[in-house]
């Protein structure tokens, strides 16, 4: 008698598996078909233009001079200080220069080309994180006058060279 006493009581334990089994099988399906009507429900991905674009130089010649009328508005976008951009750009190009109100003047005669690749380049160095290339950035100063770029993304802080 005891025998059977053990074996129904391995047969009652079974069918709680069984059943729990059940359970996690539905379970799982369930979530499986939410899954799929989530998959389904979601935007298409695109792939374009990013998110952030730098705008292009707007400007004249005047004579011997270049006059840029959207400095500003092209530092603002990059988030970062105009008179720093034009700093960057000054050295890069090796001309002259100076701001007169919103617009900037170089003592030369220079390219838009030229000047938008310049920006490209200032914006790969001192906008873009380096580690996951998204231009939420911002410029700190650290120790001993020493520049770092700190990502407000990902937190990675960088040394930059600092424009004089």
């Amino acid at each position: 008698m005891c025998v059977y006493k053990q074996m129904f009581e391995v047969y009652k334990s079974f069918v709680k598996v069984y059943k729990r089994m059940n359970e996690i099988i539905l379970t799982m399906d369930d979530y499986e078909a939410m899954l799929k009507k989530a998959q389904e429900e979601l935007p298409e991905i695109t792939h374009g233009e990013s998110r952030f674009t730098i705008d292009n130089v707007k400007g004249h010649l005047e004579g011997n001079k270049t006059v840029i009328i959207n400095i500003k508005q092209i530092a603002k976008s990059l988030d970062r200080d105009p008179e720093h951009l034009l700093k960057y750009l000054l050295r890069e190009l090796a001309a002259p220069g100076r701001f007169v109100r919103d617009r900037v003047i170089f003592g030369t005669k220079v390219s838009a080309k030229k000047i938008n690749k310049k920006i490209a380049k200032y914006a790969s160095e001192f906008v873009f994180c380096s580690e996951c290339s998204k231009p939420e950035t911002k410029i700190e100063e650290g120790k001993a006058g020493v520049m770092y770029l700190k990502c407000q993304a990902c937190g990675v802080k960088k040394p930059v060279k600092t424009v004089r």
